[in-house]
């Protein structure tokens, strides 16, 4: 990175921290653990409108096509600040992260023009319908069908664990839609209306007691020829497009810091006790997390080299959080008990969901190393 380079970046963070620090909401910041959540989702729908006021929507997206044309590493030092910062995660991340790079490789223009003004103003929001109860770590063996009729298809299936579905105007959504087809070719990608008749939305709540999830039927649900993305058969490599998105460094360097503010705290419980030295090592394990993300953003112009770098990311990350879950609720104090119980039920999914550890490390041997089969 040459020094104009580290210039314009530092002057970016430095910028970017003082529009936070004036922008996040005061009611956020004091009540955020008592809103409603009718107010909570106010809170949110308004911060994905600021954030596009402010000129932080679409970071690292062409300016062509809306963004602000700049690189992953002010992508990545924005979530960085914004979490140290306590800003709200707003609903634009599925839309923002997932959909719009991949309307933007995928997309016919008309497609571009209509969607990626909403993904970025916070206007609309997107979920991905991926998951399936019998097609969670196997993608292509979804059931959902997309069934041809006319000049678009009839959906009709179920997906699950289908983040912000509850909001969401549009699912990016995987489906069989060539049932004779070979595996792989049989798919397609839809942009599916979340708000016509026959999508039914029921939350999921979680053994931690909260509801980040949900499960979504879709019952003879009509779309569009011109709301499919890509060709008809095409789904998975699009997916693929999707899926190397939502495990990019962008998530990596959101959990970091989330995971920061439990490690200084796990620290402190373990100080001067038997376990400080499992606390250092995990802390050690930390901090090359946050190593990875930068030399992830260092290798952005070589394809092949970011992939392989920013790889190792999801498995990492997700594993280290609940090994310090685990030590967490054997050292904390009383008081921080509830704090660690909690947790620790949060990030028993952590290793599933985005791809479990068992597919990241087949991805990893076969695409990375160079393994055979």
């Amino acid at each position: 990175m040459t020094l104009s380079r580290q210039t314009d970046l530092a002057q970016f963070r430095a910028d970017a921290e003082q529009w936070l620090r004036a922008s996040v909401p005061e009611r956020w910041k004091a009540e955020r653990g008592a809103l409603s959540e009718q107010d909570t989702t106010e809170v949110k729908r308004e911060w994905d409108r600021q954030l596009f006021a402010g000129g932080f929507a679409g970071l690292s997206l062409p300016a062509e096509h809306g963004g602000q044309g700049l690189g992953l590493a002010e992508e990545v030092a924005f979530h960085e600040l914004a979490a140290r910062a306590h800003a709200p995660e707003g609903f634009g991340r599925i839309g923002k992260i997932l959909t719009a790079p991949t309307l933007i490789v995928h997309g016919t223009e008309e497609q571009r023009g209509r969607f990626l003004p909403g993904i970025l103003s916070g206007e609309q929001v997107w979920c991905q319908g991926f998951s399936e109860p019998g097609a969670g770590s196997d993608l292509a063996g979804v059931s959902t069908v997309a069934r041809r009729d006319g000049n678009g298809y009839r959906v009709t299936g179920q997906k699950v664990w289908t983040s912000f579905a509850d909001v969401a105007d549009r699912s990016l959504l995987l489906a069989r839609s060539s049932p004779d087809a070979p595996r792989y070719r049989n798919l397609s990608m839809l942009l599916l209306d979340m708000r016509q008749p026959g999508v039914v939305v029921r939350p999921i709540k979680q053994i931690s007691g909260a509801t980040h999830f949900a499960e979504v039927f879709f019952e003879d649900v009509w779309v569009a020829d011109e709301d499919r993305l890509g060709d008809d058969g095409q789904g998975w490599k699009v997916a693929m497009t999707v899926l190397q998105n939502e495990r990019g460094i962008v998530e990596g360097i959101t959990r970091y810091v989330e995971m920061r503010g439990d490690m200084d705290l796990l620290i402190a419980h373990c100080a001067g006790t038997e376990y400080e030295r499992a606390a250092a090592d995990l802390d050690v394990r930390l901090e090359l997390v946050r190593w990875q993300v930068a030399k992830s953003v260092e290798l952005e112009d070589d394809p092949v080299a970011f992939v392989r770098a920013s790889s190792v990311l999801k498995v990492t990350w997700s594993e280290l959080w609940q090994e310090m879950t685990q030590l967490g609720l054997r050292v904390a104090p009383a008081e921080h008990l509830a704090h660690w119980r909690h947790q620790y039920l949060e990030t028993r999914a952590s290793s599933i969901y985005s791809g479990s550890s068992e597919i990241q490390r087949n991805i990893i041997a076969e695409r990375v190393l160079g393994l055979p089969k």
